[in-house]
């Protein structure tokens, strides 16, 4: 039992290689498309109300379809389980911000915390599935979700008061540090495809 262990760890390192080798560029499309879209929250924050509410659904429900198509591109990557889930967690926030937004900045605030501690939780779990196969740059993915449950704790820790502003900006920085996560993965990725 123990003899075959390492003939499937080495099967599985080279099926991540080839996926990684194939789909870097997509990851880091995705990161980029983070990148940008965390900026653009980021000079948002001082919208409030509906249109802060309706613009983050946008969002949010544009990074859960991007995350969607590199997850399931690269189905064959560590993690896609958890990678779905993340693009998923996405996707149902912006829904929900998009069909009620007149429940206004506190629905908001709920749905935000809900989505950074789920996307912290997956993202660390992640994080933990990538360490092996991209060793030095798994950390980025962590930190990302760490960040994530910060963020929720920030939210949580100054509510209602923080509320009108701080949402914008925690958004921002959540993607920003997404996007970075994901280009680090996919340059890692293609700088191990050209080994």
């Amino acid at each position: 039992m123990f003899a075959v262990q390492p003939s499937i760890n080495t099967e599985i390192a080279a099926a991540f290689r080839r996926a990684m080798r194939q789909h870097w560029g997509l990851f880091l499309a995705e990161g980029l498309v983070l990148l940008l879209l965390g900026l653009a929250a980021m000079a948002l924050p001082a919208f409030a109300g509906i249109a802060l509410t309706v613009i983050l659904g946008y969002i949010f429900a544009l990074a859960g379809i991007v995350g969607l198509i590199s997850t399931f591109t690269a189905r064959q990557a560590p993690g896609f389980g958890w990678s779905l889930l993340s693009a998923l967690a996405a996707l149902l926030a912006g829904g929900l911000l998009l069909w009620n937004p007149l429940q206004g900045l506190v629905t908001l605030t709920i749905v935000l915390t809900a989505f950074f501690i789920a996307d912290g939780i997956l993202m660390i779990i992640l994080a933990i599935s990538h360490r092996r196969q991209l060793s030095g740059k798994w950390e980025w993915i962590l930190i990302n979700g760490l960040i994530d449950l910060l963020l929720a704790f920030i939210v949580l820790s100054g509510f209602p008061g923080t509320v009108a502003w701080v949402l914008g900006l925690l958004v921002g920085i959540d993607m920003l540090f997404g996007g970075v996560s994901l280009v680090a993965l996919a340059l890692a990725a293609r700088n191990q495809a050209n080994l």
